[in-house]
C-alpha cells in the first residue's frame, strides 16, 4: 500500500502528499460504520478522504470531512473532486476544535491519533497524525458532544489498549458503547483493533469479532471479504 495511488472499485486515492497512506484501519471503519438512516456525516481527520469516500459510496448522506494538515487537505480535495460524489462531500481545512456548524450530524466517524505515551516520530507531521497531543480524548469527546445530533452515532477505530481507555473516558462525557467489533489479524493473534460505536443512551453493548486472515498472509477470511468486497479490486 506504499504506492502514490490506490485503486478501489469506484474511486482512486492519490496519496503522494499525505502523512499516512491507505491502511487497513481506515478501510475497516469505512466499511463497517453504520450508515442506516443517516443524512449528515462528519469525518474527523479525513487524511486522504478515504473514509468519507467510502461512506459516500455506501449512503446518500451529505458529508463534511475535516483535515488540519494542509498537504493532506489538498490531497483529500483532489480525491473527492475526481470522485462521483464530489457534490456530497465538503472538505474543510480545520481542526475539530475550531470547527462549528449550526446543523448537527447523525454520524460522526474518526480514525484518530491515539498514541499517548509511545516514542514520538521525529517527523512532526507523522507525530501530529499519530499522537493524541493534538486531539486528546477529552477534547475529541467534547467536540463530538457539541456536534452530534440527538440519537446520533459516534464510531471510531483504535488499538485494543487505547480503545479500552477511551471506553472508560467516554462514559464521563455521557457516551455509552452500544457495539464493539474486536479485530484480530490472524486466528492465533491477540485482538489488535476495536471499532467502537457510541450513543448517548445506556444500552446493552453487543460484542462482535472479525479475523482478517487465515493462517497464511493474504489468505483472507470470508467475513473480511464480505465486509470489504464493495471496495477492494482483489475481491
Amino acid at each position: 500500500m506504499s504506492n502514490n495511488y490506490f485503486n478501489f472499485k469506484q474511486f482512486v486515492i492519490n496519496q503522494e502528499k499525505v502523512v499516512f497512506k491507505v491502511g487497513t484501519d481506515g478501510v475497516l471503519l469505512g466499511a463497517y460504520a453504520d450508515v442506516k438512516g443517516v443524512f449528515r456525516i462528519l469525518d474527523i481527520g479525513t487524511g486522504t478522504g478515504l473514509i468519507a469516500l467510502m461512506l459516500a459510496q455506501r449512503s446518500s448522506a451529505e458529508i463534511v470531512a475535516l483535515e488540519p494538515d494542509h498537504d493532506s487537505f489538498l490531497q483529500a480535495c483532489k480525491n473527492v473532486s475526481s470522485s462521483s460524489w464530489k457534490g456530497r462531500i465538503e472538505v474543510i481545512e480545520t481542526t475539530i476544535q475550531e470547527y462549528s456548524d449550526k446543523q448537527k450530524f447523525d454520524l460522526i466517524v474518526t480514525n484518530p491519533p491515539y498514541f499517548a505515551d509511545s516514542l514520538k516520530n521525529p517527523d512532526p507531521r507523522k507525530s501530529y497524525a499519530r499522537h493524541n497531543d493534538s486531539l486528546p480524548y477529552g477534547v475529541l469527546l467534547t467536540s463530538v458532544s457539541r456536534l452530534l445530533a440527538n440519537g446520533g452515532r459516534f464510531q471510531l477505530i483504535m488499538p485494543y489498549a487505547e480503545g479500552n481507555i477511551f471506553l472508560t473516558e467516554a462514559s464521563g462525557y455521557g457516551f455509552y458503547c452500544s457495539d464493539i467489533l474486536k479485530i484480530k489479524p490472524l486466528p492465533t493473534s491477540d485482538i489488535r483493533r476495536l471499532i467502537l460505536t457510541f450513543g448517548r443512551g445506556r444500552v446493552r453493548c453487543t460484542e462482535k469479532f472479525l479475523t482478517i486472515e487465515h493462517g497464511k498472509r493474504h489468505e483472507f477470511t470470508e467475513e473480511y471479504i464480505n465486509l470489504t468486497k464493495d471496495f477492494y479490486l482483489k475481491f
